[in-house]
């Protein structure tokens, strides 16, 4: 047997035992993007005077006034992942989080670009690939989206 033949026979083998896994793995991608902009979202909601003081002073949201950005960006944080665990509508939850994403980065690039903060702007990095992966790939197969696929 070759080389070649014998690293075939043991990526195929990978790939027999990996892809059960892939529906579990986007499932704890959904749960787990969901949450971290979920608890943002919430915690926007529940100290709206604080999060509209953050808006105008300082989070710099282009394009819109800080109080409209505020109202946007909150309900982006509360509804987008509501779809994803759900996995209703999964790829535009998942673009919808990264549009949130990248709207935080670009408003509040004067300190996630500063030298210190390369974790805070990573921890960024990580969601944006993780919910660009779920909109490439869709929700899997534990979502109401491959449910609702299946009985049409």
């Amino acid at each position: 047997m070759s080389l070649l033949s014998a690293v075939t026979r043991l990526n195929e083998f990978a790939a027999r035992i990996l892809t059960p896994l892939q529906s579990p793995a986007l499932l704890a991608a959904r749960l787990y993007v969901s949450s971290v902009f979920l608890k943002s979202g919430y915690l926007k909601f529940s100290s709206w005077e604080s999060t509209l003081g953050l808006f105008r002073d300082e989070y710099h949201v282009p394009l819109l006034p800080p109080d409209i950005a505020a109202v946007v960006g909150t309900a982006g944080e509360l509804s987008f992942p509501v779809l994803l665990v759900l996995g209703l509508w999964g790829r535009l939850g998942a673009l919808g989080l990264l549009a949130v994403n990248a709207m935080a980065v670009i408003s509040y690039y004067h300190v996630l670009g500063t030298e210190g903060f390369e974790a805070a702007l990573g921890q960024h990095v990580l969601w944006a690939v993780l919910a660009g992966a779920l909109a490439l790939f869709g929700p899997g197969k534990l979502s109401l989206d491959y449910w609702l696929e299946k009985k049409q």
